[in-house]
């Protein structure tokens, strides 16, 4: 459940930029690196045996991260649309497709898995520093408008519970304990 509160955190955000038809200085970069990391995290996930909840987290982040992109997108200017748009198809996309085939056709098993527990934790790291590309703003105007108390609140304790769940499931890459590749396919 809090995962899927971290996903749906930004929901008044996105209200608010469809309602004043602006993105009004928010940032897009925190959504685009949310939306690569759930990818990646399902690749990582569909090597394991049993990875329900990764996947089923995973998988509405994707859908979430996605329309929010597209709102985004829709309400940005002519300009930041380009940019926008440039960065998801070389992450998302592109980014994404080379490493799943680099991973796919050069490692296999266990070390496929490692490699791609590695991008998916340093993914993770830059979803939770992703919101902190605002602080400059936030320092700048000392307002804390542009970082919701929601959106933080709910990574934080994000972080906290995935950490338990790593620990719990002994995965390395979800919580740093240690890894047993026993559940590799």
């Amino acid at each position: 459940m809090v995962s899927f509160m971290v996903y749906l955190a930004p929901a008044p955000i996105f209200y608010r930029i469809v309602k004043k038809k602006s993105t009004q200085g928010f940032q897009s970069l925190p959504y685009v690196m949310a939306l690569f990391s759930s990818m990646i995290w399902i690749y990582y996930a569909s090597l394991k045996t049993d990875a329900t909840l990764l996947i089923t987290v995973n998988a509405f982040g994707c859908v979430i991260e996605t329309l929010y992109i597209a709102i985004y997108i829709a309400y940005a200017p002519k300009n930041v649309k380009m940019q926008i748009t440039k960065l998801v198809v070389s992450l998302n996309i592109v980014g994404f497709w080379v490493i799943a085939l680099a991973t796919h056709y050069l490692a296999e098993g266990g070390t496929r898995a490692q490699i791609l527990g590695w991008i998916c934790s340093a993914s993770s790291v830059s979803v939770y520093a992703a919101p902190l590309s605002i602080m400059k703003k936030v320092i700048r105007t000392k307002s804390v408008e542009f970082m919701p108390f929601g959106l933080s609140f709910f990574l934080a304790l994000g972080a906290v519970m995935w950490f338990f769940y790593g620990f719990l499931q002994k995965d390395i890459y979800v919580a740093p304990y240690y890894n047993t590749d026993s559940d590799i396919k």
